[in-house]
C-alpha cells in the first residue's frame, strides 16, 4: 500500500530514509555521547496533545454559565453535538473517561451485587483502579479479549449468570466492550460483532456499553460513521482528550433517562463544575477540526510499524496496526532490552511506554509530523545497530 503524501513509498527503500535523516539524527544527538536534546517526539500516548491556538482562543472567548445548575451554554453545544454524532438521545461532560465509565457502569449496575462482563485485557478492567467494585459493589466477571479486541459470543452468553442460581451467584446486569481496543493494539469492532453483542444482551434482559475513548478512530479506520458503530449499545464513553487532542474531559451519551442518572452520580463523584464551557470550546474545536487528522495519524503509524519491521532486532504485527497504535517487541537475543532502548532514545528526545520487558508502545496523534516519524525511525535505527549504518559499516 503506498500512501499519498507519506514519507516514503515502496519504491524507496527503509534504508534510503534512514540516510535521509541521519544527519537530522546527528545534529540532535549522538548516541555514543549524549548532547543536548533538541527535538521531543512524544510518543507516549494521544493524550499529550497540546491545546492549538484555535483551541485557546475559543477557551478565552467561550460563553459560560453555572453547568452545575445545567446553565452552561457551551456544555450544552458540546453534548448536544455529542448526542447527535453518537444517535443517542442525550450526553454529559465528564473530567475524564474513567468517570464517565465508572457513571455508566454504576446506572446500569444500580444493586450492589450486581455483575459486568468485560474483556479480560479492558481499559475499564486493567487501568481503572477497580472503580467499579470498589466505588459501586459490581462484580467483574472477565471473558478473554482476542487479538482484535473481541470476545468469543458463544464465551460472552456463557458468562452470563443462570439466574435460577441467584442464591449463589451475583446477577449479571451489563456487558462492557471497547472500540478502538487499547490493550489489543488499537483494533476495531465492527457494527456487525457489536450487534450480535447487543442482542446477546438484550435476550437476556442485560444492557450493553462500549468504552468508546477512541470511537472516532475506529469510525475513520472501518469507514463507518459513529452512530453506526455504537447503535447497539445503551450508552457510550467518548473520550476528548486522546485521539481528537482536546485537553480534558469525556462525554458519555444515552437514553435521557440514563444521563438524568449519570447526571446525579457525576455530582456525587466530585464530576460537577461550574464554568466548564472553557474546556467545552476547547473540546468542539477538537471535533471540527481535528476528527478530519486522524486518517493521517493512522497513515503515519502504519508507516512507522512498517520501518520498524525492518529494524533487526525488532518485530512489528503490521497486520494489527489499524489506527494509531503501534507495538514494538525487542526480539529475544537482541543486542539491547526494550528497558535500555526505551532510556536510550528518551535521553535524545524519543518518548514512549514500555509494556512489558520486551515490548513498548507507541501512540501517534496530530501533533506528530511526517518528519517526526521520519526522524523516529533513524533515531531507532541507530540505537539498534550501536550508532551506525549497518549496511555501510559508516
Amino acid at each position: 500500500m503506498i500512501y499519498k503524501g507519506s514519507i516514503f513509498n515502496h519504491s524507496t527503500s527503509f534504508l534510503n530514509i534512514i540516510k535521509l535523516s541521519l544527519s537530522d539524527c546527528n545534529s540532535t544527538f549522538s548516541f555514543s555521547s549524549a548532547k543536548m536534546v533538541t527535538k521531543t517526539v512524544d510518543l507516549r500516548s494521544d493524550t499529550v496533545t497540546k491545546p492549538t491556538e484555535t483551541m485557546r482562543a475559543a477557551m478565552a472567548a467561550a460563553e459560560v454559565d453555572d453547568d452545575v445548575l445545567g446553565n452552561d451554554p457551551t456544555a450544552f453545544r458540546l453534548e448536544s453535538e455529542m448526542a447527535k454524532i453518537t444517535g443517542k438521545e442525550a450526553a454529559l461532560f465528564v473530567p475524564s473517561g474513567t468517570m464517565g465509565n465508572l457513571i455508566s457502569v454504576l446506572v446500569h449496575c444500580d444493586i450492589r451485587g450486581s455483575e459486568v462482563i468485560l474483556g479480560h485485557n479492558s481499559h475499564i478492567h486493567i487501568y481503572e483502579n477497580g472503580g467499579i467494585s470498589t466505588l459501586g459493589g459490581v462484580h467483574p466477571r472477565t471473558v478473554r479479549n482476542n487479538k482484535d479486541g473481541t470476545m468469543d459470543l458463544d464465551s460472552i452468553e456463557a458468562a452470563i449468570r443462570d439466574p435460577r442460581g441467584e442464591l449463589v451467584y451475583p446477577t449479571t446486569r451489563l456487558i462492557c466492550l471497547e472500540n478502538s481496543h487499547a490493550n489489543c493494539g488499537g483494533r476495531c469492532l465492527t457494527a456487525e460483532y457489536t450487534d450480535r453483542v447487543g442482542e446477546i444482551a438484550k435476550e437476556h434482559g442485560l444492557k450493553l456499553h462500549i468504552d468508546g475513548a477512541r470511537i472516532f478512530n475506529a469510525s475513520v479506520a472501518l469507514g463507518v460513521p459513529v452512530d453506526r458503530l455504537v447503535q447497539a449499545a445503551d450508552s457510550v464513553s467518548v473520550c476528548l482528550s486522546k485521539g481528537i487532542g482536546a485537553p480534558v474531559g469525556s462525554v458519555i451519551v444515552g437514553s435521557k433517562s440514563f444521563i438524568t442518572k449519570a447526571r446525579r452520580l457525576r455530582k456525587t463523584l466530585g464530576g460537577g463544575m461550574r464554568q466548564v464551557g472553557i474546556l467545552c470550546a476547547a473540546a468542539l474545536v477538537a471535533l471540527h477540526e481535528n476528527v478530519a487528522k486522524l486518517e493521517t495519524d493512522h497513515k503515519r503509524a502504519k508507516i512507522l510499524a512498517e520501518g520498524l519491521n525492518q529494524i533487526n532486532g525488532l518485530r512489528v504485527d503490521i497486520d494489527t496496526v489499524e489506527t494509531n497504535i503501534v507495538y514494538i517487541h525487542v526480539v529475544e537475543g537482541s543486542n539491547i532490552s526494550a528497558e535500555k532502548l526505551l532510556k536510550n532514545l528518551e535521553e535524545h528526545g524519543i518518548l514512549m511506554m514500555q509494556e512489558s520487558s520486551s515490548s513498548i508502545r507507541i501512540v501517534l496523534h496530530h501533533q506528530i509530523s511526517a518528519s517526526d516519524v521520519q526522524y523516529t525511525l533513524s533515531c531507532f535505527q541507530r540505537a539498534l545497530t550501536g550508532g551506525h549504518d549497518e549496511n555501510n559499516g559508516n
